[in-house]
């Protein structure tokens, strides 16, 4: 019996859905969500109960992949899929190189005899190998959310979306085997608030592994908002005085006349607040660190004695005539031009010459974009985490929008941002952070983007997506650009022309 027209259509529009969210997906960067997302692509494009998906790399001493993902598991399940329950199938499938089907596991003469399928007692099974000559990874489907086996279109669809899920798998898994310019400094420095991994952050943590140890004073410069005050912390933690206390006081918070209070101490009646003595940051911060954030907005008079700490490691506590002596480590942030501010006569040179013998300069986010994605991803979990929130994720759309957008705020604009998008996501009861909750003053020129594409317009999107990424990874080296995608080099500038790409220069 032939299939009606109305069928052919519905079979069509699922193909075309199916292609579109594969296309979207490939515009993942993060292993971790990719899988995620696959997976549960997958099983709702099948109707599936469970799913279980792994990919071949790098697998660990124990013979247990890197990289997977279950859905519809308990950590139990789980277990059992991966170490017991499925392996004779999805051995089977790797073998073979052939997708594996059966409407009952325990009826099915290949499998019904193996301990593994009579212990699980399973009934509708597939799976299929993702990719070929190896394959890269295995696709594991288990039970169905309606009666009745695994039909031949969920046989197709999954065959369909094992075979493209393969080259942006093999993608994500070069990325992974990039090295990490950050590991060698995370593997000897306790850096693990430090988000990123970009080579801008790599240098900065060289810097932290080279003045750490050292108990000398650090001079943090940089734009506001780059996470001056989190460096400060690392040196603290990596240095001779972690056991001791870290302290901050932030110079621009307080009104001059209370700063030198709050810095030295005073005793009581000193001034007209001192009511009773007052231990001062110094003093707080004894045997540790004391960090002095916005230290150009010190006015001169205060610039003086904190200089006259440095040189005698004494100070004295407001009404007071006898000094005191003083065990810290100062370390100095701002994000002010010092030397044009010595120019100016509003800082202290011999200050300046005093706090800079060794200067670290924290990078803009501008300069370490490569780290957006995961310090949103990393706010976004955190932002749940801090107000009790139901747990969302960012989307794709989101993560794109965060890492093409100036955040002249830097990390701590950022954080914000995507703190204020999970409560609105939150509060709107959706699972994913959208680009209109992370920028809703531009939400209707946003939805106008989601509106439906055609197939071919998705696919370009895509491959201009593909193109400029590598492009960028590569500094825009052509010839490497076309040996990674495969394409005549005449061709990558075809390309590069017909999309209309241009080189961002910073």
């Amino acid at each position: 019996m032939e299939p009606s027209p109305e069928i052919d259509v519905v079979r069509c529009q699922r193909e075309r859905d199916l292609y579109r969210r594969l296309l979207d997906l490939g515009a993942q960067r993060d292993l971790r969500a990719f899988l995620r997302e696959a997976l549960a692509l997958v099983v709702d494009v099948t109707g599936t109960q469970q799913g279980y998906l792994e990919l071949h790399d790098d697998q660990s001493a124990d013979h247990r992949p890197q990289w997977w993902i279950a859905h519809g598991l308990s950590e139990d399940e789980i277990e059992g899929v991966r170490s017991v329950v499925s392996r004779g199938i999805i051995a089977q499938a790797i073998a073979t190189g052939q997708t594996i089907v059966t409407p009952s596991a325990l009826l099915d003469p290949r499998f019904r005899d193996r301990g593994s399928v009579k212990i699980a007692r399973i009934e509708s099974v597939l799976c299929t190998p993702i990719g070929s000559d190896p394959p890269v990874g295995v696709l594991y489907l288990q039970g169905r959310t309606e009666p009745g086996p695994l039909s031949a279109e969920d046989r197709s669809n999954a065959e369909i979306f094992a075979r493209h899920l393969a080259p942006l798998a093999d993608r994500l898994l070069v990325e992974q085997r990039k090295p990490d310019p950050t590991a060698p400094f995370r593997e000897k420095l306790s850096v693990a608030n430090v988000i990123g991994r970009s080579p801008a952050l790599a240098a900065l943590l060289r810097q932290v592994a080279l003045v750490g140890p050292l108990d000398v004073h650090v001079l943090l410069t940089g734009e506001s908002g780059t996470g001056k005050s989190q460096i400060a912390r690392a040196i603290h933690d990596n240095g001779p005085r972690a056991a001791y206390p870290f302290v901050e006081l932030n110079c621009a918070a307080l009104p001059e006349a209370l700063l030198e209070s709050e810095l030295f101490g005073a005793h009581a009646g000193a001034h007209s607040t001192a009511a009773r003595r007052v231990e001062g940051k110094v003093a707080a911060a004894e045997r540790g660190t004391l960090l002095l954030d916005e230290i150009g907005d010190l006015a001169l008079p205060a610039q003086a004695k904190v200089l006259h700490l440095l040189q005698s490691k004494q100070y004295y506590p407001l009404g007071s005539s006898k000094p005191v002596h003083a065990n810290v480590r100062l370390i100095a942030a701002t994000n002010l031009d010092l030397p044009r501010a010595v120019a100016e006569r509003r800082c202290r040179e011999d200050l300046l010459y005093r706090l800079q013998v060794l200067p670290v300069r924290v990078p803009a986010l501008r300069e370490r974009r490569g780290d957006v994605a995961e310090l949103a991803a990393h706010f976004c979990a955190a932002a749940c985490e801090r107000h009790g929130l139901p747990w969302v994720e960012l989307s794709r759309g989101a993560i794109r929008a965060a890492e093409s957008a100036e955040w002249p705020g830097n990390v701590r604009q950022l954080g914000n941002a995507v703190e204020a998008a999970a409560i609105r996501a939150a509060g709107e009861g959706a699972v994913n952070v959208e680009r209109a909750h992370l920028f809703p003053d531009t939400a209707p020129a946003l939805a106008e983007e989601s509106e439906p594409v055609t197939f071919q317009e998705a696919t370009r999107r895509f491959q201009a997506r593909l193109l400029r990424e590598s492009l960028e990874d590569h500094n825009w080296n052509v010839m490497e650009v076309a040996r990674r995608l495969d394409l005549a080099r005449s061709h990558v500038y075809n390309l590069i022309h017909a999309f209309g790409l241009e080189r961002t220069r910073r």
